[in-house]
């Protein structure tokens, strides 16, 4: 082999080894090792001309979403806005959506086994990831047996929530087709602060006054922000 052979050699070696470091960094440190650029670089697997994998998930971390940063935009990135950055295809993008919907799941699996619906920050902490990112506000429907526990749970409200989207008459007509004993009303404030609006109050204290009167009581109102909550009954809005 000639020098000309073996300095080519010398390059090819390189540029494997830049690429995999993520890779085999992983296999001899441990995930817990890598950076978040790192992680990524891992689920991207291949970069494209002049970039490295590391390299791309470093500004893919950097795209504008919203009020959050880093990992956490994740949640708000589009598979279109994604796509715009160079080296990020459809299979890319909707590989890296995945994994935050993935993490979102892991998150709510912690702590659904211990979840007691009698406990304001169990369910808060529950439905948090779920809630949280959304930017739009969404009121879940929750129905429970006469032990607490989860019938079922349903979207009633995607968007704002006023008297004529969230009416005492659709959540007790499901109440009464799932033969439920307790219902819980959670929605989220896409502004991140858990304060309930005077409509909120007023939307929460017509609901309960309707289940008083049928005999399903509303036994707590919910409201998610940014890593924080209200409780109706812990604020004696109930």
């Amino acid at each position: 082999m000639d020098k000309q052979q073996k300095n080519n050699k010398h390059r090819t070696l390189s540029v494997t080894d830049c690429c995999e470091l993520p890779y085999e960094k992983f296999l001899r440190e441990g995930a817990e090792s890598l950076s978040d650029a790192e992680l990524l670089a891992i689920m991207l697997r291949t970069g494209t001309r002049g970039e490295d994998t590391v390299s791309i998930g470093q500004k893919i971390l950097k795209l504008p979403a919203g009020k959050e940063k880093g990992l956490l935009g994740l949640h708000h990135l589009s598979v279109e806005e994604l796509m715009t950055l160079k080296g990020v295809g459809q299979v890319k993008a909707v590989r890296i959506k995945c994994i935050a919907e993935l993490s979102r799941r892991i998150a709510q699996a912690r702590v659904s086994e211990r979840l007691q619906f009698t406990s304001p920050e169990a369910v808060a902490a529950y439905y948090m990831e779920t809630l949280r990112h959304e930017e739009t506000e969404q009121t879940l429907l929750i129905l429970m047996d006469g032990r607490n526990r989860l019938i079922r749970e349903l979207t009633l409200t995607r968007g704002t929530v006023n008297a004529s989207l969230l009416s005492p008459r659709e959540i007790f007509v499901e109440a009464l087709r799932s033969q439920a004993v307790y219902v819980m009303l959670i929605h989220n404030h896409p502004s991140g602060d858990a304060t309930p609006s005077r409509q909120d109050i007023q939307i929460t204290q017509q609901i309960k006054k309707s289940g008083d009167l049928i005999g399903i009581p509303l036994i707590d109102h919910i409201i998610i922000g940014d890593m924080s909550f209200t409780s109706f009954k812990q604020e004696g809005f109930l």
